[in-house]
C-alpha cells in the first residue's frame, strides 16, 4: 500500500438534500435558495464546519430557472471566494465527474474543502407559469446563455419527425438491444416492469424521494389514463419525472482537513476513483444501437479497480432515466436480472432534478455505506447515451493514489464499428435497425418512426403513418421483435422518407 499524506486523500464528509413542497405557489424556494438549505444540511450531516472554508465550488446545470454567474451568486450569498468556481453544461453525468474532479484536485494539492450542488424547482415554476403567477425570485436571466440540449445539434429530420427527445430516442436503444439479446419485445417489457419497481421499492423507503408508492410492474408497464404511453414501449411511469422541487449538496475534503474540522470517523466516504467516456453526441452518427461502447468501457474499468467483477460492489447505483440504460449496464457488470440497480429510487420515483438526479445518489450511497456497506458504485450518465461517468466510494481507504487520468475514451473507439452514412433521400427495401411510436397526450398515437438501413447499408429515418394500422401493428407486436424485418421506403408529398413493411 503507497503512503499518501493525509491532505492529499479525499473524503467525502457531508451530504445534504433538500424537498420543496410549498402550500402556496409564491413561498416555492428559488434553486439559488434551494442549494443553500443542502449545502447547509451537508455541513450539519458532517459534523463540522467546512462551509466558510470552501475553496472548490461546482454547481450542476439548472433547466428550471436561468441565472447570470450562478456561481457567484451563490458564493455571494454564502460569503465565499472558492478558487475554482464553475458552472458547468447539461449532462446527468456530471455531479459524479465533479465530486471526481473535486477528489482529484485535493490529490493534486489544488483544494481543501470542495462544495458540489445543484437544483431544481421545475415543479413550482412550472405551475406558476399555467396558472400565470408570477414568482419572486430572482429574475429571470434571459440574456443569460440557454442550456444546449438535443435540438441544438440534431439532425433537421430528427428534429421534424420529434426523436430529437430522450423519451423519443431512448427507446431505439431499447428495441435494438432486446432484439440483440434474444428478447422479445414482451419479455423485455417485463424485464423493465421488475427492473423499475425495484427502482420504485427504494424510493418507497427514501426519505428524501418526490413519489414514496411502491409500484408493482404490471402498474408501471401497464398504461392507463394516469400512465399514459408517451413513446413506445415507454409508459410515464417509465420514464424520468422533471416536475419536482429538490436540492442535494457533497462536501469533499482532504482526510487532514476533515480531522482538524472535528468530522467523526464515522462520518469520513473515500473516494476509489472511476472513469468517464462519450459516444458521438449525434445519436445518428453511431454505429449502432444495441449496446453502448462508453458506458462498456467505464463500466469495465471501474470493475478493474474492484478486482474485475461486478459482483464486488455491494451497493450500486444505474443510471436510470429510462429502462434500457441501467439493463445495459447490468449486462457489462455480469449481474443478473434480480438485480438491486439503486440505492436512491430512480429518476421516475425518486425524482429527476434534470442534470442534478446523480448528487442525490451519491448522498444516498454516502449513508449507504456509512451504514455497513464497504464499496459501492455511482454510474452516471448524460445525453442520449451519450456521455458516461463512474465512481466507486468505499468505507477504506484505497491502497494508491486516485488517478489523476481517467478518459477511457481510447478504449471505446477501439471497441466502434463502421458507421453507417446518413441518408435523407432513399427507395427500395429499407431495414429497420431500430423504431418507436410517438404517442400525443390523448393517448392518440401521432406517427412511428423507425431508423432504416438501405439496400446500400446506409442509415436513414422514416416515418410511419399514424393511419398505416398494419404497420404499426407489426412494430408494436409483443411477440415478434420488428428489427430486422424489411419493407418499402417511399417518399412523402412533404418530402419525409416513410416506411410500411412489405406486403
Amino acid at each position: 500500500m503507497t503512503v499518501q499524506p493525509e491532505d492529499r486523500i479525499p473524503v467525502i464528509v457531508g451530504v445534504g438534500e433538500f424537498s420543496d413542497h410549498p402550500k402556496e405557489l409564491v413561498q416555492g424556494l428559488e434553486p439559488l435558495d434551494l442549494m443553500i438549505e443542502a449545502l447547509k444540511r451537508a455541513e450539519q450531516d458532517s459534523g463540522g464546519k467546512l462551509l466558510a472554508d470552501i475553496d472548490s465550488l461546482d454547481i450542476v446545470n439548472f433547466l428550471s430557472w436561468r441565472y447570470t454567474a450562478p456561481e457567484k451568486q451563490l458564493s455571494d450569498k454564502l460569503g465565499i471566494s472558492p478558487k475554482h468556481s464553475y458552472y458547468g453544461p447539461v449532462g446527468g453525468e456530471s455531479p459524479i465527474r465533479y465530486i471526481h474532479e473535486a477528489a482529484q484536485r485535493i490529490a493534486r494539492g489544488e483544494s481543501q474543502v470542495a462544495a458540489i450542488t445543484g437544483a431544481e424547482s421545475q415543479g413550482t415554476a412550472t405551475k406558476a407559469e399555467r396558472a400565470k403567477i408570477d414568482l419572486p425570485w430572482t429574475p429571470f436571466a434571459h440574456d443569460a446563455p440557454e442550456p444546449l440540449r438535443g435540438s441544438n445539434y440534431q439532425k433537421p429530420m430528427a428534429v421534424k419527425l420529434g426523436v430529437n427527445k430522450p423519451v423519443t430516442v431512448y427507446p431505439f436503444y431499447e428495441a435494438a438491444s432486446a432484439a440483440h439479446w434474444g428478447q422479445t419485445p414482451r419479455e423485455a417489457h417485463r424485464e423493465s416492469g421488475e427492473l423499475w419497481s425495484r427502482y420504485a421499492g427504494v424510493a418507497a423507503t427514501n426519505p428524501e424521494a418526490w413519489n414514496k408508492k411502491a409500484f408493482t410492474p404490471d402498474e408501471i408497464t401497464t398504461p392507463t389514463a394516469d400512465n399514459r404511453l408517451i413513446a413506445w414501449p415507454y409508459t410515464k411511469l417509465m420514464v424520468a419525472n422533471p416536475m419536482v422541487n429538490q436540492s442535494s449538496a457533497i462536501l469533499v475534503t482532504s482526510l487532514a482537513r476533515a480531522r482538524a474540522a472535528g468530522v467523526p470517523e464515522d462520518r469520513m466516504v473515500h473516494i476509489v476513483g472511476g472513469a468517464s467516456a462519450e459516444e458521438p453526441r449525434d445519436y445518428l452518427d453511431r454505429d449502432q444501437y444495441v449496446e453502448s461502447h462508453a458506458q462498456n468501457a467505464v463500466l469495465k474499468s471501474v470493475m478493474a479497480l474492484v478486482g474485475g467483477s461486478g459482483k464486488a460492489f455491494d451497493a450500486i447505483e444505474l443510471y436510470s432515466c429510462f429502462p434500457c440504460v441501467p439493463k445495459m449496464a447490468r449486462r457489462t457488470l455480469g449481474l443478473g436480472g434480480d438485480v438491486m440497480p439503486t440505492v436512491t429510487g430512480g429518476l421516475t420515483f425518486f425524482g429527476a432534478p434534470l442534470n442534478d438526479y446523480m448528487a442525490h445518489a451519491a448522498c444516498a450511497m454516502v449513508r449507504k455505506i456509512r451504514a455497513g456497506t464497504k464499496t459501492g458504485l455511482l454510474y452516471a450518465q448524460g445525453g442520449f447515451v451519450t456521455k458516461h461517468h463512474a465512481l466507486v466510494v468505499a468505507k477504506d481507504a484505497p491502497g494508491a493514489p486516485i488517478a489523476q487520468e481517467i478518459s477511457v475514451q481510447a478504449e471505446a473507439d477501439r471497441n466502434r464499428g463502421p458507421v453507417p452514412v446518413y441518408v435523407t433521400e432513399a427507395s427500395g427495401d429499407g431495414t429497420v435497425e431500430s423504431f418507436t411510436v410517438i404517442y400525443g397526450r390523448g393517448g392518440e398515437i401521432e406517427h412511428g418512426v423507425v431508423i432504416v438501413r438501405t439496400a446500400a447499408n446506409e442509415r436513414a429515418l422514416a416515418r410511419v403513418p399514424a393511419g398505416d394500422a398494419g404497420t404499426l401493428a407489426v412494430l408494436m407486436d409483443q411477440d415478434r421483435t420488428p428489427v430486422g424485418v424489411k419493407g418499402p421506403i417511399s417518399t412523402a408529398g412533404d418530402g419525409v422518407l416513410e416506411w410500411k413493411v412489405a406486403g
